[in-house]
């Protein structure tokens, strides 16, 4: 098979129709359900995966929690 016999075209299940396309339909969603958060290089190379950033940060999670009943004064 050369260059020529082959076929600049899309395969049939991946042919859309773009002009019924709604653009932004589920862009509201997206922004509710999407929690995306981006490192500094230097922060990203501490951690080894997103598991190891949730429970670091689960931890001062609980560490904040934990001390702010030491600071806060009764009203």
């Amino acid at each position: 098979m050369n260059v020529e016999d082959t076929q600049d075209e899309l395969r049939d299940e991946y042919n859309f129709d773009f002009s019924k396309a709604v653009r932004g339909k589920y862009y509201q969603q997206y922004l509710e359900s999407t929690n995306v958060v981006v490192l500094e290089p230097d922060v990203a190379s501490a951690f080894r995966n997103s598991a190891v950033v949730n429970q670091a940060l689960r931890a001062m999670l609980q560490f904040a929690n934990q001390t702010s009943s030491l600071t806060n004064t009764p009203s």
